[in-house]
């Protein structure tokens, strides 16, 4: 029994060299796929320009968590030198060159912490099962294969279409990825 297009998550093609590789995600994209996922084991010098996506919000969300932090940890200071007022060395109460150093620390470690969990959620990780992973040969992303997958979601996947340009395109796997 073929599986159906909702019990596919899409279909996927190993390629051997990186120009193959390249030149199938050009052939995709030019006919119109853009439900597009691709694994490699190293970056391949112009994937990015093929695989376009939204910008990320990682920039915001880091100067967003610095901004929190920086503004916490001077916030924190100046209430502690308010409310239990020292005399040292006869500075005011309120010296914000004394918070420098601590405001400084805080804002860089409140957005790398916070980066750092915005760039697992956002990505989705950990990731520990992907439909891909079950197929034959996919462990050899990490080695010296180049996968594109096409989803099942794409308004114009077409199982038998897709696996026809993936033939045309010199592929050297073709398998059909179970949901």
């Amino acid at each position: 029994m073929k599986p159906t297009r909702a019990s596919l998550h899409g279909l996927t093609a190993g390629f051997v060299t990186p120009d193959d590789f390249l030149r199938a995600l050009r052939a995709l994209r030019e006919a119109g796929y853009a439900r597009i996922e691709v694994n490699v084991p190293f970056a391949v010098e112009g994937m990015d320009e093929l695989l376009p996506g939204p910008p990320t919000p990682i920039a915001r969300v880091v100067l967003a968590a610095g901004v929190v932090g920086g503004s916490g940890a001077y916030f924190l200071q100046w209430y502690a030198a308010r409310d239990y007022a020292i005399n040292v060395g006869g500075r005011p109460l309120h010296s914000w060159p004394a918070f420098v150093p601590v405001t400084f620390e805080l804002t860089v470690l409140t957005a790398a912490v916070v980066g750092v969990g915005a760039l697992l959620w956002l990505c989705g990780l950990p990731r520990l099962d992907w439909p891909q992973f079950q197929l034959a040969g996919f462990a050899r992303a990490t080695q010296d294969r180049f996968f594109v997958t096409v989803r099942a979601d794409d308004p114009r996947f077409v199982a038998a279409t897709v696996r026809a340009w993936f033939e045309r395109l010199g592929a050297e796997s073709i398998e059909e990825v179970p949901a």
